[in-house]
């Protein structure tokens, strides 16, 4: 009998895309004029942020990220492994480069302080959660954030309240404290009492 060459089932083009694509590919839309609520996590989820030193690091940082980008903070919240940021990025299209630039001077600065604190157990602690394995192929051996964020087009007034009510209630429904006014990392002193000690706020109203 003639032998009949295999064929693939699939048209060329698709049996490649299908092959190729080794992860989704996001399409985010940042919309002019609107907020956007930005949600990124520490890597493995490990709570560098109950060091206060670190803290205040990101703090510093959070600001002159505002100033080189030319953003509006509207509010934020820094909780020991991950954050929340309510910006106006201007355009909108900066919203990656806005917390691109966060997070790599961040952790640039804390994985080279963690290094440089290894007598203490904490840090060496820190440091083994974020050694990356070596089935990881990256420029570093260490990751301090996940490589993704989570933006959120926030569109109306009411969604404004509920994050910044979401953020400044973050530290509480946590257990972290018993009141919003015992967390320092978030925008709601600013707020409900006019402290700009830690951070101003960019008032839209």
């Amino acid at each position: 009998m003639p032998r009949h060459p295999r064929t693939n089932p699939f048209p060329k083009t698709i049996a490649a895309r299908i092959l190729e694509r080794r992860m989704p590919i996001y399409h985010r839309i940042y919309s002019p004029g609107e907020l956007q609520f930005i949600t990124t996590s520490v890597y493995r989820r490990a709570p560098v942020f109950l060091s206060p030193r670190f803290c205040q690091y990101f703090v510093q940082r959070l600001e002159g990220v505002r100033q080189k980008m030319h953003c509006l903070l509207i509010g934020w919240v820094l909780m020991p492994e991950h954050f929340h940021l309510l910006l106006k990025p201007q355009p909108a299209e900066s919203t990656p480069l806005v917390v691109k630039e966060l997070k790599e001077e961040t952790a640039k600065r804390i994985l080279k302080m963690l290094h440089e604190n290894l007598h203490y157990a904490w840090c060496r602690k820190m440091l083994a959660r974020f050694h990356l394995p070596p089935s990881v192929h990256d420029e570093s051996h260490f990751r301090l954030w996940n490589r993704r964020f989570h933006p959120f087009n926030v569109y109306t007034e009411e969604k404004r309240r509920e994050k910044l009510n979401y953020m400044h209630n973050n530290p509480v429904k946590r257990g972290l404290v018993s009141s919003p006014g015992d967390w320092p990392w978030s925008s709601w002193r600013f707020y409900f009492l006019d402290d700009a000690s830690v951070l101003r706020m960019d008032r839209l109203d």
